[in-house]
């Protein structure tokens, strides 16, 4: 692995979307503060806050058979495809790094965009990944290559990763809410591993769960004898038709009952969260999301994505770009230091990510187009030591020096990193073998 240097070699990225008025921008001076409450634990204690659900559940602790660093995974997605240069791989140096200044971050050598100062104060945490590849550059293809490995074809749907976490790591144990849950945003599904393993998908986190209550007129008798019913008339179909889509709609019946009545649906409260936490996330949508996936990954669950969408910035790249990342810098950087902070960070693994890049030379609309050839990324936690940069492009940001990274490799060392077997072969409906992961090695230089 290549040692940082004061000009690392950068990718492009971008984002964009329009202004919010809820936007929170922490100044460096609160942020420190803060800091230093979560350093010494001030806020959980006062607020008698446990460090960890899990820790006081072992049920809730998976243990694989592949000795697996992470437990789970929380991945921040930049839907529309990021600058890099405003983010994660600056080029202040290149006529094509724009308005764009970086600052120095942490861990000495490296650099951030400007527009990610709370962030840079957590790089110590944080590997950037800055030589992503691939062929993709249409949305749609890209963000399902980007989620199951695969580009997509006409005739396969391929499972994302989230559900194949799911299941490795889920499925073989009773649990009361969704192994994968989407915040803010759809996912992508399970496909034929089945619906139980397909994200539970929630839009709108300020109300989170809606229609879990029982209605005023049905008591606990009554909603029992209608299950009842309903599992009589599909008993009596499946008997009939044998379709394993009757089987799955038990399923998710079942497990849709046992969510209603558990007491770990609080994990989506996250007014049970201390105003200074809750303050620090950012008081947006995304920094809400970013709350309740801390708590969903508390109680148990397995995979959570959260959406911050606006990123596709063919025009007005740099102001859009610096109002997304006021979403962005505080959620991130204070999930990462609380996830730390409850001694969580070593098992859950963070991605930060979008499906490609943006382009190094600047539209006449003063944005950047899309570009899969060089992107980048961040990674906190699970096993993967910070303080890193993996991959080189050069001084304008248009090619890849050195160490290019597929999303098959991505995600097969993310694989690694929660034990699960990136080379295990499934079968499509069709009886066509696949791997869970498509063409991917493990990066050594990260998991060592």
């Amino acid at each position: 692995m290549k040692q940082h240097k004061n000009k690392e070699k950068q990718v492009s990225e971008h984002c964009g979307c329009k202004d919010h008025k809820d936007e929170i921008e922490l100044s460096r001076r609160k942020f420190l503060s803060l800091s230093m409450a979560l350093s010494t634990g001030l806020i959980f204690s006062k607020f008698g806050f446990t460090k960890s659900i899990a820790a006081k559940n072992p049920n809730l602790s998976f243990m694989n058979p592949l000795n697996a660093q992470a437990e789970n995974v929380i991945v921040l997605w930049l839907a529309g495809a990021p600058s890099q240069f405003e983010t994660f791989s600056p080029k202040p140096k290149s006529k094509n790094g724009g308005l764009t200044k970086a600052i120095q971050t942490n861990v000495p050598g490296i650099e951030l965009a400007e527009n990610l100062p709370l962030l840079a104060q957590q790089m110590d945490k944080v590997t950037l990944i800055r030589t992503l590849t691939s062929k993709e550059g249409n949305h749609n293809r890209a963000s399902y290559l980007m989620h199951t490995s695969y580009p997509p074809t006409g005739v396969v749907k391929h499972p994302s990763f989230g559900a194949i976490t799911a299941k490795e790591l889920g499925g073989a144990r009773e649990f009361d809410l969704p192994y994968f849950i989407s915040l803010t945003g759809p996912s992508y599904s399970a496909e034929f591993l089945g619906k139980e393993y397909s994200p539970y998908v929630i839009k709108d986190v300020t109300k989170p769960l809606q229609n879990i209550a029982k209605f005023k007129d049905v008591d606990d008798t009554r909603f029992a004898e209608r299950m009842q019913l309903l599992n009589q008339m599909e008993g009596s179909f499946y008997k009939e038709k044998g379709l394993e889509d009757i089987k799955e709609h038990q399923l998710i019946y079942e497990k849709s009952v046992r969510m209603m009545n558990s007491p770990l649906i609080k994990a989506f409260d996250i007014s049970e969260e201390p105003d200074v936490l809750k303050k620090a996330y950012g008081e947006n949508d995304f920094g809400k999301g970013c709350l309740m996936a801390r708590r969903l990954i508390e109680t148990g669950v397995k995979f959570v994505e959260v959406t911050l969408d606006g990123w596709d910035t063919h025009q007005d790249n740099f102001s859009r770009v610096s109002n997304l990342c006021k979403k962005l810098d505080p959620a991130f950087s204070t999930l990462v230091q609380d996830l730390s902070q409850r001694g969580m960070l070593d098992r859950t693994l963070v991605l930060c990510m979008g499906e490609f890049g943006r382009t190094p030379a600047i539209n006449a609309n003063e944005g950047r187009d899309h570009y899969p050839d060089a992107f980048a990324c961040a990674i906190a936690g699970g096993g993967i030591r910070g303080g890193r940069v993996y991959g080189e492009t050069n001084d304008d940001g248009n090619q890849i020096v050195s160490n290019p990274v597929t999303p098959g490799n991505l995600f097969a060392t993310l694989s690694h990193q929660l034990g699960i077997d990136f080379n295990k072969v499934i079968h499509s409906p069709q009886g066509r073998p696949l791997k869970y992961v498509n063409e991917g090695n493990v990066i050594e230089e990260l998991v060592s």
